[in-house]
């Protein structure tokens, strides 16, 4: 069963550069200083695997990242640390300067949290030494406060230094706006995102609320949830057949187990994964890395159902596994599975389960999934399966769906940010909003302070974008930026 899985993903992990990529960014560092995660979040999938263990990453790993309708291709690097002739460190200097070498500008990531030491600097020397364009991420700077450390990073002698947090994805706009400078094929990333413009001078033809870039090949659908909550049974139900091994142990499943169905001409790569338990309930080697695949699984995924046992209803464990796919843009849908126990089928004595109260429950319980449709079904019945697929269909069109920069701004001119429950003193003004990216959207809002945005601002806008465009079952990301901030 393991080899056409294999056989299936080295098509889409192997294939060879794109011609349309404008030029290849570099990513170096030390060991254990975020470069793999950096990589994940700018090809927008969990390709490296991380870990608080030094040198996991020996080899180079190529992706794409795709920012604003322009790819570039990105290498991962493993830990270099120049001095140390050992055999293993040598030969990732050995493959590190192969991607140095084809590399039209370089990303030197270093550890915020920790001292400036003297491999940093020899290191720094040796990129500079190589005359090509060079930026700084500090990283791990999580929130703006400990962004004044960032700055004793200066003495490396780059330029160009920009705080980041690879893990929450703080300051990779701003990383992406300056490595795209130096594309070869590339304009200054300013220009990319023009400056204000009164919205009556905008050209309308063609300008249309809601348009949906064009349609991937496939939709991949992760089937995500703590262990025996019916995930390969709902698998089985989604495909048709016996594919997923189903068994009242928790924990059969460890491998992800795939499969591709067409339903309607549409293409649907369901991959059931491996119960997500905590770190400190994982006991065996095998068990720990089915967990590990299942979040890269995750992250790979353009839709997760996020199931949940009826019978047993929302857990810590089920928030928390919610809370990966939030935080990775993933699509969501909540699927309650086991529906027919708690009504049809209940044998308890108790009085069937109210759907609408059943939902207000789980609403309370996962409040950061607001924006998630919620589907009763039974995995084992086959009930409500159409419309979870029809849902699956809404969501996925509804992360690429772009909305024009002129339809952004005649929204904003409508909304009355005096209703936002925000401190005079955290509040911004904003001339200019702009959808950056899709999947998930993105909008940059140009504002005249570079201040992170105030949750509740932050929340107050992201309810009346959703409001207007709907978005449905898809995180928002909102960035901020000072208008004619970065210019020369």
């Amino acid at each position: 069963m393991s080899s056409p899985r294999r056989s299936s993903e080295s098509k889409t992990t192997t294939r060879a550069a794109n011609s349309s990529c404008e030029g290849t960014l570099a990513i170096v560092g030390r060991p254990n200083v975020g470069k793999s995660t950096l990589f994940n979040r700018l090809v927008g999938s969990r390709r490296a695997i991380v870990g608080d263990e030094p040198g996991i990453t020996r080899d180079r790993l190529y992706g794409e990242a795709e920012w604003n309708g322009r790819t570039i291709r990105v290498v991962d690097t493993g830990g270099i640390i120049p001095e140390d002739k050992e055999l293993i460190p040598s030969e990732i200097f050995r493959q590190a300067r192969v991607a140095l070498d084809e590399a039209a500008a370089i990303v030197m990531v270093v550890d915020g949290r920790t001292e400036l030491a003297s491999p940093d600097m020899e290191l720094a020397r040796l990129l500079l030494r190589t005359g090509k364009p060079l930026v700084l991420a500090v990283n791990k700077i999580d929130n703006v406060k400990q962004e004044p450390y960032a700055e004793d990073y200066r003495r490396l002698g780059i330029k160009e230094l920009i705080p980041i947090s690879a893990e929450n994805g703080n300051g990779l706009i701003e990383l992406l706006e300056h490595v795209f400078q130096f594309m070869p094929d590339g304009t200054p990333a300013d220009s990319d995102i023009p400056e204000p413009a009164p919205p009556q001078a905008e050209s309308e033809a063609g300008e249309e609320a809601g348009e949906v870039e064009p349609e991937p090949r496939e939709t991949k659908v992760a089937i995500i949830g703590r262990p025996n909550v019916g995930k390969s049974t709902l698998l089985n139900a989604l495909t048709g057949t016996g594919r997923a091994i189903v068994s009242p142990v928790a924990g059969t499943t460890r491998d992800a187990v795939d499969e591709l169905v067409e339903r309607d001409g549409k293409l649907f790569r369901f991959i059931d994964t491996a119960g997500i338990r905590r770190k400190g309930k994982t006991e065996l080697m095998a068990e720990k890395l089915s967990v590990v695949m299942a979040r890269k699984h995750l992250e790979a995924a353009d839709v997760a159902l996020i199931i949940i046992d009826a019978v047993e209803g929302v857990t810590a464990s089920d928030a928390t596994i919610a809370g990966y796919a939030h935080e990775s843009g993933r699509s969501v849908i909540v699927v309650i599975n086991k529906w027919d126990l708690v009504t049809t089928a209940r044998t308890d004595g108790k009085p069937p389960a109210d759907r609408e109260v059943y939902e207000e429950q789980v609403r309370r319980h996962l409040k950061f999934l607001s924006y998630a449709p919620v589907v009763f079904v039974s995995a084992t019945t086959g009930h409500n399966i159409p419309k979870l697929y029809s849902t699956i269909e809404v969501v996925a069109r509804e992360r690429r769906k772009r909305i024009g920069t002129g339809e952004m701004n005649r929204f904003l001119a409508h909304v009355d940010f005096e209703r936002a429950s925000v401190p005079m003193s955290k509040r911004v003004k904003i001339y200019y909003m702009t959808q950056a990216a899709v999947a998930p959207p993105t909008f940059i809002l140009f504002t005249d302070r570079a201040v992170k945005l105030h949750f509740s601002y932050e929340r107050f806008l992201e309810n009346q974008i959703r409001k207007a465009f709907g978005f449905v079952g898809t995180p928002i990301w909102i960035k901020n930026r000072a208008r004619g901030e970065g210019k020369r």
